[in-house]
């Protein structure tokens, strides 16, 4: 769990690199490196819930026949993925 001392937020309440809150991600995640590949993905999707995009981290949420799925750009390097990492965790935690 992340002290909230080390947890920064945008105004909105959302984690502040992911520009995400809870309801914006569903429990199972795919993750893509390159941003580009996230639409690549969801173009299948039946429907699309939510679409926010910071920096290289963009996020799709949507329904593939029946289940929903979320779809997320990490962009390059362990240390995107860590701050991914991260900011998910404080999301659902």
């Amino acid at each position: 769990m992340i002290a909230a001392s080390e947890l920064i937020l945008n105004p909105d309440g959302s984690v502040y690199h992911l520009n995400l809150q809870p309801e914006d991600i569903s429990h199972n995640v795919i993750f893509v490196g390159d941003q580009e590949r996230v639409e690549k993905i969801t173009k299948h999707f039946d429907s699309i819930e939510v679409s926010k995009q910071k920096r290289e981290f963009k996020t799709q949420t949507g329904i593939y026949k029946g289940k929903r799925i979320t779809v997320m750009s990490t962009g390059i390097g362990p240390d995107n993925i860590d701050i991914v990492m991260n900011e998910l965790d404080a999301l659902v935690s």
